[in-house]
């Protein structure tokens, strides 16, 4: 008998209790329309499916493509169902014992489970494969079976069941697609150099409220035209989605195919071309590192850490490592700088200890160096104060960067975490030639850094109203340049400007009870679809903004050392397979990343920023290379 957790529906419903055992009856109700029914999973199933005749009304509140997605579970569980059957028919009368020299009835679970490592270990495949929710549904789908199952051949895998895989995931696709014009959509370009030669492999996204999803690779086996390859292949992308719906292309490309932009933005002069918002800030914040005021800083933390890990390649047993409380990646990959720093800080009190112990006395003496200096800073209080000021300074950073790397939308919060950081400058004890240098730094960075869209989604944020933006310069410039990108008709843009004026007034449905005190309580895409509906025009150029995203971190989830296993692959695949396998495999790690079950969530992932005070043992995957002593900047 089926299990409950096959059955969709249950989801989707809340359960307040049930009677006459063992027939399966609940009393339930809807999450989406809130009615309530007594019932079995049938009258679930024809609730949310809009079936008639089982005594319950279709549910009001589901559109047309949340139905179909319903409608497309429905059809997969009711084929899990039938192959269930099947094979159990199978089973019975059909299936061939497989000779084996072991014995399946006495094996015990150490042994599958040195089976299943020898598979790993011999195949070359990540250990980290086991956190992979395919490989638990594979494991737990082979046991169901039973000792019978045969696995397919290498030409049916190479063949009708990627086929098959791949259909599945165009028609989710389908789903995401129809959304499009509604949102709009942001095509992210991620590309890394291969080969010899360093010649470009780019990977092809398209972002929106409704999912990420992995449109191609592109390679350019000839760097010299890498820049015609890239550009042909965008443009085909952009007709492909459809360039009404793309608002933006957002570039995180460093060393290929800079030539594409304006070709691309000649073609599709209403695009905005926008930079990677976090390899921005990330720009930003080194910069900073780098004044004369903040460097010292950064080097004496270096200069401690390298003594730290030299000492304790010596004695590994006197700070403990803990990798559960070890720095996180994420941190240690976009903040290098902050990273070492606020490493070396949660440790003040334990490297106090350390250099008064009669084993860094011995060891101290056995080295050529002079470590005094490293010694008063560890034991003094002007490094630590310096450093917990320059971790201050870096706190608003830390936190937008937190929310960049999560799969939504942040614009408008991305032209507010400006304001917070020049009040975070501000707010520090240096004195006022610094505090100039760094306001000025950031300012000139702006905009350079930042995509008009920023200033256009802090302009329609129900989160920001009120704050002023008519009399910020830069802000209505990015208005400005937004209105005139996305409307070419300038009796149009007058529309959106009068509608605009409208709704600082609170004029309307805008200014009704509700919607001002949703404002901080509603997604802001949401907040607009409820309430924008008397301005059209605004309304719709609103939720297309609001529902961008403004980096292509989201998209490092696909690691681009997978496209090699791929290519390895080729002489079974073929070229045209091929690309059906990178399709799939790409979207299969960025369905299971949507559904929670990445193993590389951090805490800044999640929106938490380490308190500075906070003391954690030192990190065994630093201290155990001494390699690292020559340089720890390259290491991060």
């Amino acid at each position: 008998m089926p299990s409950e957790s096959d059955k969709w529906g249950w989801e989707h419903v809340s359960v307040f209790g049930g009677f006459d055992r063992g027939s399966g009856t609940k009393r339930w109700k809807c999450n989406h329309c809130n009615l309530r029914y007594n019932g079995s999973y049938s009258r679930v199933r024809a609730h949310l499916l809009g079936f008639s005749g089982v005594g319950v009304k279709s549910c009001p509140a589901i559109d047309r493509s949340l139905r179909e997605a319903f409608q497309i579970l429905e059809e997969e569980r009711l084929a899990r169902k039938k192959k269930r059957i099947s094979g159990s028919r199978k089973h019975v009368s059909h299936v061939r014992t497989p000779q084996s020299s072991h014995v399946w009835k006495t094996i015990s679970k150490d042994d599958v489970d040195d089976m299943v490592a020898r598979f790993v270990y011999a195949s070359g495949l990540d250990v980290s494969i086991v956190n992979s929710p395919y490989f638990n549904e594979m494991v737990k789908a082979v046991a169901a079976f039973g000792s019978g199952y045969e696995p397919p051949s290498i030409d049916k895998l190479c063949d009708s069941i990627l086929s098959k895989e791949k259909g599945k995931i165009e028609k989710c696709i389908a789903l995401v697609r129809e959304s499009w014009p509604h949102t709009g959509c942001t095509i992210l370009c991620v590309g890394h150099l291969d080969g010899p030669h360093d010649c470009p492999h780019i990977n092809i996204f398209v972002s929106s409220p409704r999912g990420l999803i992995f449109l191609k690779a592109v390679d350019a086996d000839n760097c010299d035209e890498a820049d015609t390859v890239f550009t042909n292949v965008l443009s085909d992308v952009i007709v492909e989605v459809g360039s009404d719906n793309v608002l933006q292309i957002i570039s995180h490309i460093d060393h290929a195919c800079k030539s594409s932009k304006s070709f691309i933005l000649s073609k599709f002069p209403h695009i905005f071309w926008s930079p990677c918002i976090s390899h921005s800030i990330l720009m930003l914040m080194e910069e900073i590192a780098e004044l004369e005021f903040i460097k010292p800083v950064l080097l004496c933390a270096r200069g401690i850490e390298q003594y730290i890990m030299m000492y304790q390649h010596a004695f590994p047993c006197i700070l403990t490592p803990n990798r559960k409380e070890s720095s996180d990646p994420f941190s240690a990959k976009f903040a290098p700088s902050y990273c070492v720093v606020k490493r070396i800080f949660q440790l003040k009190q334990v490297l106090r200890e350390v250099v008064v112990s009669e084993e860094w006395k011995q060891w101290k003496h056995s080295i050529p160096d002079n470590i005094v200096v490293v010694e008063s800073s560890i034991l003094g209080d002007e490094f630590w104060s310096k450093a917990h000021l320059m971790l201050q300074l870096y706190e608003p950073f830390i936190r937008l960067l937190s929310v960049l790397d999560i799969d939504k939308s942040a614009m408008g919060d991305v032209y507010d975490w400006r304001v917070q950081a020049l009040e975070a400058v501000r707010n520090q004890e240096y004195d006022g030639s610094a505090l100039n240098e760094l306001e000025v730094l950031i300012e000139n960075r702006w905009d350079v850094l930042f995509s008009p869209l920023q200033a256009a989604g802090y302009m329609v944020n129900p989160r920001y109203f009120g704050r002023g933006q008519a009399r910020d310069k830069t802000i209505m410039r990015g208005w400005k340049t937004t209105l005139e990108k996305f409307e070419c008709d300038s009796a149009a843009r007058r529309v959106l400007r009068e509608q605009l004026s409208s709704y600082w007034r609170l004029e309307g449905s805008l200014g009704e009870e509700d919607a001002v005190d949703s404002r901080n309580k509603m997604d802001p895409v949401a907040w607009w679809e409820n309430f924008g509906f008397e301005m059209p025009s605004l309304q719709t150029l609103a939720i297309k903004v609001l529902s961008q995203v403004s980096t292509a971190g989201i998209c490092q989830e696909v690691s681009p050392g997978d496209y090699f296993s791929c290519q390895g692959a080729s002489n079974n695949f073929g070229v045209e397979r091929l690309k059906d396998l990178v399709f799939v495999r790409n979207n299969l790690k960025l369905l299971a990343h949507k559904n929670g079950s990445s193993s590389s969530s951090c805490g800044l992932r999640n929106g938490t920023v380490s308190s500075p005070s906070e003391v954690k043992t030192w990190d065994c995957a630093h201290l155990d290379q001494t390699k690292l002593i020559v340089s720890l900047h390259d290491e991060f």
